[in-house]
């Protein structure tokens, strides 16, 4: 199996399972992670989605030059996006308002970088390190790199990654806010269970209103971000879990809250 999918409880599990290749993806890999992600997304009983690599070395070293690049540029028949929702299954027009969570557990480079920074949350162990290496092979990081990345940190420093095709390590990423928190490795997938729980005991559909909200909004002139934002809310309070939380407020417990 190029990925492992597993389903526990209210979390989806995607693990690129290509230790030997550096968690590389190849174009079997990008299909699969493909149709997982549109699996997350469409399983009402899945509200949080965890990406990560296997082994201890990379979290995912991005395209296998080898077979999905001649694809692309038409060296080999079947070119085009590698698969639905661009690379990765989840940079380009993935639309999934649930919180995705990157672990990112070594070398997160090119296309691996790209699928980090489509997820919300990102978690990484010392020995991560970042770059988006693409101009170094005449291309460029077309998999949302050039516009996710200067929208996730200063502008300067996303210039100096992206056109000297730097590495960084995890700390430096951790200090320019590309990254969450940085752990040791052993305690990775640990410190990604501790934000888990602590986003399931949130309301799982203001969850996705939130995060709708501000990617939505970043695009938006403030007014009309303001908007959008009271067009959610609205939405949220007509529902079941709008009215379970301060319920469970007044009543000094924890609200049940059931994505309805």
């Amino acid at each position: 199996m190029a990925i492992l999918y597993e389903k526990r409880g209210r979390v989806a599990y995607i693990t690129i399972n290509r230790p030997e290749a550096r968690n590389a993806i190849d174009p079997e890999t990008a299909q699969e992670l493909a149709n997982a992600w549109i699996d997350f997304r469409d399983d009402d009983d899945l509200w949080i989605g965890v990406l990560t690599g296997a082994g201890d070395k990379s979290f995912s070293a991005g395209a296998d030059l080898k077979t999905l690049i001649p694809r692309l540029t038409g060296a080999i028949p079947g070119g085009g996006q590698a698969a639905l929702g661009g690379f990765g299954g989840i940079t380009r027009g993935f639309e999934c308002w649930k919180p995705m969570i990157a672990a990112v557990n070594g070398h997160c480079f090119a296309g691996g970088f790209e699928m980090m920074l489509a997820c919300d949350l990102r978690i990484a162990s010392e020995n991560a390190v970042f770059g988006l290496t693409e101009v170094s092979w005449g291309i460029i990081p077309a998999a949302g790199g050039t516009q996710r990345l200067p929208r996730s940190i200063p502008l300067a420093k996303a210039m100096e990654l992206i056109l000297t095709a730097a590495r960084i390590s995890a700390e430096e990423a951790y200090n320019i806010g590309l990254i969450n928190k940085v752990v040791p490795q052993a305690e990775l997938m640990n410190e990604v269970e501790g934000w888990i729980a602590t986003l399931l005991e949130r309301g799982p559909l203001a969850l996705r209103a939130a995060k709708q909200a501000m990617l939505q909004g970043l695009n938006m002139p403030l007014e009309e971000g303001m908007q959008l934002e009271q067009r959610l809310m609205a939405g949220l309070l007509k529902t079941e879990d709008a009215r379970e939380g301060p319920l469970a407020f007044a009543q000094k417990r924890k609200p049940e809250f059931k994505a309805r």
